[in-house]
Order: C-alpha cells, then structure tokens, then sequence
C-alpha cells in the first residue's frame, strides 16, 4: 500500500496564492515596458514626421 502525505498539501493554497501574485506581478512589469516602449516609439515617429513636414516646407519655400 503507497502511503501518501497529505501534510504536504496543507501548504498548498499558500502556494498558489503566492504562484498568482508572481504571475500577476510578471504580467503588469511586462505590460508596463510594452507601453512604455511604445510610448517611445510613438514620440519618434511624431519627431520624424514634424522633421520631415518642416524639410519640405524648406523645399517649397526654395
């Protein structure tokens, strides 16, 4: 007869609670970089647009 030891799982649900929050923590730091790189990433394009309206405003005006 295998004899099992159910003491083991009395940690069970701390565990898992504990497993949840990691999760949860990983989940928002790597949401929280998406959107800041995207953010980034947004600025430039705005940057390089404003450059490249104001290089053709130079090009008319010539």
């Amino acid at each position: 007869m295998v004899a099992f030891n159910w003491k083991a799982l009395e940690n069970f649900p701390l565990l898992m609670y504990i497993l949840a929050a990691k999760t949860l923590i990983l989940c928002l730091a790597f949401a929280g970089v998406k959107m800041y790189q995207s953010k980034k990433i947004e600025e430039k394009l705005k940057r390089e647009r404003e450059e490249k309206l104001k290089r053709e405003a130079e090009k008319k005006e010539d």
